[in-house]
């Protein structure tokens, strides 16, 4: 943009404004807006928008268009650009971490929520580090290439912001930080030596980790001795299903051992499906054995990482154990279970049609890359002509189809959100740039002439009620006045009773203000249901004019043109 502009992040939407309040841009993304930062991503001489959102995800629009995202484990509450194609992101759950362009270089994680990001260069290197002020006072200094801490530092309370510039005019900057109660710390490049304890730990931290490797070696020395120590071609077997025998349909993570070993415990990190992200299995005495089952069930529909830790021990009276790590990778689509492809999909009455010119065998990697695929495949195929496979949610037991038949890609299925994500995951694994679908969800058409009716509706109330309230702070006023003049008076008996009238009134104009924000509530919500049904209509295709598109979804739902809005979800033009 050559002259300047405002971006504005909002419920579910992207706006922008020249300097003259025209609109120069509207698109929508998939939750509330809670950061944007404006930076050259990819380092192509352009910026780039990247937009955190309350939806897990960090998005990039690159001219109006989505061109990369990134699903995270919370609501993304801040983003800050580094050097070129580097960015610093923070979550409400108290992550935080570095980009290099889309590559995750570093993350950590804190029981504190994170306030407030800021870059600056704390140890005059000429590289800025990332600044992080926490919810507990703490205020630390990381290296924004390998994530170590070089400086911290502790205020009584909650960091309320944090901000760098030349404060006094000394020719560089300086870095202050303030809190919740008015406490101010000023910091610049002699403060990494003055007051940060974190060199002067190193021999500390070096003579622990020696005591740690020390203990450790004593444990393998006795239980050698003892014979308690375990086989050395002990290995550890990982099994990923997708279960409906349990109580609750779930991802079942099976672990055993390739001889009689006893697992003890473990340990599971995986970011998003526990609550605190880890689990610890401890099996009763009598039920320890060589063989574990864990259910896991991912709330969305994103690629995860299982971080598993497992105490492997010959017995269970025994003290010492081995501890066995390994990560397992959870597929995209891990929640839906291939069973056998139904007599007729016509059952569904919503789908999605269009032309794709591949192999079948393409189509069966992207399918084990994608899904838990069982040892008994379901797919239909004859390997060259056609393709079909049934997916089932563990979420809602709904069916969704897809066949591949004579250059032709259908997807049979109720959830349009689903089928966006197939089809864009299918763009992506094949690099397909164009996907001109033909689309019939009637469904969702009646759903967005609902949320659009009571949109109406709710604006409405909304004007009905800022009248009343008007109405009551006018009259108010004119009784308050009228209550002096009374008190002035001594004429008690009437200012008493227009006293008492003040009082309902002010009783009625609560109330009325509690309508008023539970009205403004419902909305909000409505709005986020009807941005959402337009952004998953445009994902359901593959092209250059997206912008053009939701620009016109738009304008149909702000004129209630239904004939124009069916058009748009069955083939993408009015």
């Amino acid at each position: 943009m050559k002259d300047p502009a405002i971006i504005i992040g909002g419920n579910c939407s992207i706006q922008a404004f020249d300097y003259k309040g025209n609109e120069i841009l509207w698109t929508v993304t998939g939750d509330n807006v809670r950061s944007i930062i404006v930076m050259d991503v990819d380092l192509d001489g352009s910026n780039e928008i990247l937009v955190g959102s309350d939806d897990y995800e960090i998005r990039e629009f690159k001219d109006d268009i989505i061109v990369n995202e990134i699903s995270e484990t919370s609501s993304i509450c801040s983003l800050i650009h580094f050097s070129p194609g580097r960015f610093a992101y923070a979550l409400d759950n108290g992550t935080v971490g570095v980009y290099d362009k889309f590559r995750r270089v570093w993350r950590v994680k804190s029981k504190s929520s994170v306030n407030f990001l800021e870059k600056y260069d704390l140890d005059g290197d000429g590289k800025e580090e990332l600044i992080t002020g926490w919810s507990n006072g703490k205020v630390d200094a990381r290296n924004s290439i390998t994530g170590e801490v070089i400086f911290r530092d502790v205020l009584s309370t909650s960091i309320a912001g944090i901000v760098v510039g030349d404060y006094r005019r000394a020719g560089k900057c300086q870095m202050i930080v303030i809190s919740t109660t008015g406490e101010v710390r000023g910091y610049d490049n002699t403060s990494l030596k003055v007051e940060s304890g974190v060199q002067t730990n190193v021999v500390h931290d070096l003579l622990q980790k020696r005591q740690i490797l020390m203990a450790e070696l004593n444990n393998y020395t006795k239980a050698s001795h003892e014979g308690h120590g375990i086989p050395g071609d002990t290995r550890l077997i990982t099994e990923v299903s997708v279960s409906e025998e349990t109580i609750d349909p779930c991802v079942l993570l099976k672990l055993s051992t390739n001889n009689s070993m006893i697992l003890k415990a473990v340990t599971i990190f995986a970011e998003g499906i526990f609550e605190d992200e880890t689990q610890v299995i401890h099996p009763k005495r009598d039920n320890v054995s060589s063989e574990l089952n864990i259910s896991l069930i991912p709330p969305k529909d994103i690629l995860l990482d299982i971080h598993i830790r497992a105490f492997v021990g010959s017995s269970v009276d025994i003290d010492q154990f081995h501890v066995f790590e390994l990560t397992r990778q959870l597929p995209k689509f891990s929640m839906y279970l291939l069973v056998n492809y139904p007599e007729n999909e016509d059952v569904l009455q919503s789908y999605v049609k269009f032309r794709l010119v591949e192999r079948v065998q393409r189509l069966d990697l992207w399918l084990s890359q994608n899904f838990i695929v069982p040892q008994t495949t379901p797919v239909k195929s004859d390997g060259q002509h056609f393709w079909k496979i049934a997916i089932k949610s563990l979420r809602d037991s709904s069916l969704t189809c897809i066949t591949f038949e004579k250059e032709m890609m259908s997807i049979f299925s109720e959830n349009i959100n689903l089928t966006a994500d197939i089809i864009q995951s299918l763009a992506s694994y094949l690099n397909l740039d164009q996907i001109d679908s033909l689309a019939e969800f009637p469904k969702v058409l009646d759903d967005l002439w609902r949320n659009m009716q009571t949109v109406k509706t709710l604006q409405q109330n909304s004007i009905k009620l800022n009248t009343s309230i008007a109405d009551s702070s006018t009259l108010l006023k004119n009784l308050i006045v009228q209550a002096e003049d009374f008190r002035l008076l001594n004429d008690v008996f009437n200012m008493e009773k227009c006293l008492n009238e003040i009082y309902l009134i002010d009783k009625q104009m609560i109330q009325n203000h509690q309508v008023t924000c539970e009205n403004h509530e419902q909305l909000l919500a409505t709005l986020k249901k009807i941005n959402t049904i337009i952004q998953n209509a445009s994902r359901i295709r593959v092209n250059n004019n997206k912008t053009e598109i939701i620009t016109t979804y738009r304008q149909a739902v702000a004129s209630e043109n239904m004939t124009i809005l069916k058009k748009l979800i069955e083939s993408g033009n009015k």
